[in-house]
């Protein structure tokens, strides 16, 4: 809480404002949303024959912004859309687990691939 006071005191409460974290499961929502909409529009553009580009996954959820706002008693932060109630840390263990992609069927043969060149000392390890 300390440095919440020192950007308070040195930099003014705007800058406090933009450092609250965007609520993870509304953004893997609006994410999904506009994904989708990028998809729809590509098949759209391909029964026409022309040329789409689909943003990539980090740039689609660049620009979206959902602040959450503090509960300074108990040191939570609050989504006011969702009413997702969570600490600094469970944001981020959210959104680590939204973000978290699948294995694919390639990874678990990079994996074996990998195992099964190593030595044998190596294995038993």
């Amino acid at each position: 809480m300390r440095s919440f006071w020192l950007c308070e005191r040195f930099y003014g409460k705007n800058l406090v404002l933009s450092t609250l974290p965007n609520c993870p499961e509304c953004v893997a929502r609006e994410k999904k949303a506009l994904k989708k909409q990028y998809e729809m529009e590509a098949a759209k553009a391909e029964e026409e024959d022309k040329d789409y580009f689909i943003p990539s996954d980090r740039d689609i959820g660049s620009d979206i912004e959902i602040p959450m706002k503090l509960d300074p008693s108990t040191k939570h932060f609050v989504c006011k859309r969702c009413g997702l109630y969570a600490t600094r840390e469970q944001i981020s263990d959210i959104r680590d687990r939204l973000n978290q992609r699948e294995f694919t069927k390639e990874d678990k043969q990079y994996d074996y691939l990998e195992w099964w060149q190593k030595s044998k000392k190596e294995k038993q390890a």
